[in-house]
Order: structure tokens, then sequence, then C-alpha cells
């Protein structure tokens, strides 16, 4: 049975990274009465002929002109219309989840004026996994994405259920359910506020946190097998430098290479070794710490109401507020964060890869190949990190810098946190990518390591996962497909950080 997650007022960016990878979702009776109560104030504005923008104004440049009551059904339901316009490939089945459980939790805060029943139908599409068509790009943000998912509300636009694309009335029909005529100021709550932004900005930590243990073990394996320097992994030293990651990182590496042979026979060698190797606890622990930092961002971010505008008062003393909740700056500048951060943790581990490989400073057989000039071995797949680690350089340009002026000068700031989030994540999969061919290079060296002296427990443990799904490459087969193999190992499973034999 799958796990369901149950919010009341906000959550944690765990708990929507769960609901992504498909947890149910379901909201505790306080919230719906929250829901409930903000609806109540939206149709006292409406009988009292308050000014409201988007429940009876016209939205962006539009928001002077005046909507009857009669036309503010229609305002709705046009809004969701026109602003679908999004073009690209759809999201994938992660991204459109993550979405629509953040939409859901802005809307459990009970400020932004959307029908009970509203919410209820969002929600028995997330948990039928009856997932909107959500076109990749448009927008300087979410409008399109929101728009396509309050499509299939009405009966408009597709989504996909088990694998079969449908239009928005038969999408509705497998969820049990019938179209809905939006009211005053849905069509705006359907697509305001930043959950499209931070839905993937949750995916993209929960994808970016399964990574780290993967990069200290791919460090460790890389570091034995060039026969480095132990010290720099000592606890006491390491202790000097205030830092939770980098002493998470330190111990992470100390149990790998508990005991090394190949640390042993290679202690005292030299005076110190390249940054690449020696700095690991520093690098990989301070990306450690801008996780932790950026999860309490995005945190913050879904404890608030990212609406605009927002509903308070009562039904007696009905009031609108129109501020700029919906602008996503915190999360833009935590989303161009986390992209360096990933970047980073790619760069050194190519850095890694490139030593590995290179005979003129790793000591072993030219490009860990078999054969003296007949096998290219690994030569070209460390160009493949190197043109990932390149890549991910040039995605890491802050989005929230990209400004732009919009809506006829009404909108002339633009902090684009949806495209942060999404080119976070793009990072991300070059930085899995890279881990693994780190990983298959590192088990490759063990295999022909000039002297057979063993290696550390928690190492071979490592070794022996990955030979447990690729074998020893001779240029028998194309390096793509066992590295596919390598970054599902990443994807799906994490790596044994406490030592074995405890």
């Amino acid at each position: 049975m799958n796990e369901t997650v149950v919010i009341d007022r906000g959550a944690s960016w765990r708990d929507i990274a769960a609901v992504a990878k498909g947890a149910q979702l379901s909201l505790a009776d306080a919230a719906w009465a929250r829901i409930s109560a903000a609806r109540d104030i939206v149709e006292a504005l409406v009988a009292k002929g308050v000014r409201g923008y988007g429940i009876n104004t016209g939205v962006g440049a539009l928001c002077d002109v005046i909507v009857d009551e009669d036309r503010q059904q229609a305002l709705s339901r046009n809004i969701l219309l026109s602003h679908s316009c999004g073009v690209g490939e759809p999201l994938e089945r992660e991204k459109t989840r993550a979405i629509m459980a953040a939409q859901i939790v802005n809307f459990a805060h009970g400020f932004s004026g959307i029908r009970v029943e509203t919410v209820e139908a969002l929600l028995a599409l997330l948990n039928a996994d009856v997932l909107p068509v959500i076109p990749s790009r448009g927008s300087v943000g979410y409008l399109t994405h929101a728009a396509a998912i309050g499509l299939v509300l009405i009966g408009e636009g597709e989504a996909i259920h088990n694998g079969e694309r449908l239009d928005g009335r038969r999408a509705l029909a497998a969820a049990g359910l019938s179209p809905l005529v939006p009211q005053a100021k849905e069509g705006l709550s359907l697509v305001n506020g930043t959950p499209c932004a931070t839905g993937l900005a949750c995916l993209a930590l929960a994808r970016m946190e399964s990574l780290l243990d993967w990069a200290d073990a791919a460090a460790a394996m890389t570091y034995e097998n060039l026969g480095a320097q132990s010290d720099p992994f000592a606890a006491s030293p390491l202790a000097l430098r205030v830092s939770a990651g980098l002493q998470l990182v330190g111990n992470n590496l100390r149990h790998l290479l508990a005991d090394s042979p190949l640390l042993a026979r290679s202690a005292g060698s030299r005076t110190q070794d390249p940054l690449s190797l020696r700095a690991v606890p520093q690098i990989h622990g301070a990306v450690r710490d801008s996780v932790t930092q950026i999860g309490d961002v995005v945190n913050r971010e879904l404890a608030s109401v990212t609406d605009n505008p927002v509903v308070a008062g009562s039904p007696d003393a009905p009031e609108v507020h129109s501020q700029a909740h919906a602008v996503g700056a915190a999360l833009g500048l935590a989303m161009d964060g986390l992209a360096v951060a990933a970047a980073e943790l790619a760069s050194i581990s190519e850095r890694r890869i490139d030593r590995l490989v290179n005979p003129l400073v790793s000591g072993l057989p030219a490009f860990l190949a078999e054969g003296s000039g007949v096998c290219s071995g690994f030569m070209i797949i460390q160009y493949t990190a190197a043109a990932l680690a390149a890549e991910n350089r040039r995605l890491a340009a802050p989005a929230s810098l990209d400004g732009g002026i919009t809506s006829a000068l009404q909108e002339d700031v633009l902090t684009h946190a949806t495209p942060a989030a999404d080119k976070a994540l793009s990072i991300i999969a070059n930085l899995e990518t890279i881990l693994a061919i780190e990983i298959m290079s590192a088990a490759q060296a063990y295999d022909i390591q000039p002297e057979k002296c063993g290696m550390a427990l928690g190492t071979d443990v490592l070794y022996r996962r990955v030979r447990a799904v690729v074998p020893f490459y001779r240029d028998d087969r194309p390096l793509n497909g066992l590295l596919a193999v390598i970054g599902n190992m990443l994807h799906t499973t994490t790596p044994q950080m406490e030592t074995p034999w405890s």
C-alpha cells in the first residue's frame, strides 16, 4: 500500500518529494475548514462589490478593468484557456505530481478563496495518478504550467493515465469526476503563486540529496585507487573547520577507507595530494551545507501563502489584499544556488575521473584499458564527463538575473524561479551521470592495480555492488549501456556508509 502524506498547514520538501514519487496526499480537517472559510470571504467580496484583483477585475495590465458579477465565471474560465499557451515536451510524471502537491499545500493555508470541491478534484486527480499534460516551456515562470492543470479540471486539455493520453473529460471520468465550472477568483488562483517552482525545487532537493553519499563513495574509491594520503580525512584536523557537512563527509571517508591496504602501501609517498583528492571534505561538505540551507528556504516557501490577491477577514468584513507573494525571488536564488552546488560536485568528480584514466598521474595502465594500444578503455568516457561538466557550467548561470518585462510594464521585474529549478534538475541529472562514470572507472581501476594488495572493507562492498551489475570492461561493448546500469543503481539505491563489520 502506498504511503500517505497528511498535510495540515504547510509541509516539508520531503513530503512533496514523497508525493512526487507516488505517495498519496491527504488534507487534515483543519485545512479543509480553512479552505471553506476563505471561499465564504470571496463570495462576500463578490456580493458586496469590493474590488479585488482577478475576482471582479481583469488580470495583469487589465487589473483596472471592472468585470461585472455575471461575467466573473467567464473571466475564470478564460484565464485558464488563455494562459494555456505552453510549448515543448510534457513534464515527466514526478515533476507533474510535485507541482500538483505544492498547489494543494498552498490552497490549504486558507487564503486563496478557491472552493473546496475544486481542491477535492485536484487531489483526486493526483491520487488517481491522472496527470495533466504540462508543456515544459512557456511564460516566464509558472502561469502556463499551472494553467495546463486547471484546464483538465474544467474538462479541457489532456492528461495521462496508465500510459494513455486522454482528453480532459475522459481524464476526469477516469478519476470519477465531472468538469468543474470555475467561479470568481478560481481561474486566477489555479494559475497563480509559486507551487510550480516549489514543487520542482522539492524534487531537485530529493534528487540531489540522494547523490551526496554516492559522491562520497565515488571519491573514496578513486582516492584509494590513486594511493593518496589518509591524513586529510583525519578527524582531529578536520574538526578545526566549522562545518557540519565537512564533518559528515570526513566521517564517511574514514568509514569507507578504514584499514585500507592500498592506502597503507602508499603512506608517506608524497607530502600532499592534488586538491581534487585532498579537498573532498571541504568541497563535498560545503555542498552538503548548501543543500541544508536551500532545504530551509524551500520549507519556508511551503509554509507561506503565495497567492495574489489573498483574502482575509470574515464574510461580514471581507478583506482582499493585492501584494506580490507570487513572486518567487527566494526560490529563484535558492535554485540558482543548488545548481552551482551540483555543478561544483560534478566538477570535482570529473577531475578525479581524469586522474584515474590519465597514465601521467595514475600509476595505472593508460585509460584503464586492457592491452597496449588495441583497447581505448575509458579514454572517451572521460570526454563524456568533461562535456557534461562543461554543460553544467553553462547551465549554472543564474536564471534569477535573466530579467524581462511582461504585461505592458505591469510585470516589469521577473525572478524566473521555475526555470532556475528546472535547470538545477538538469545539472543534477548530469551530476548523476558523472558520478556513475567515476564509480565505474574506479571499479575498473581496482581490477588492474599492479599489485593486488586488497582494498578497504568499506570500498570492497561498493566494488562488489558494481561488479554485481556490470563486468570488467574489455572494449567488448558500448560503454554507455554499462553506464546506464550504474546510473540506475545510483538513482534507486544508496551506498552503505556505516562500516559493514560494525
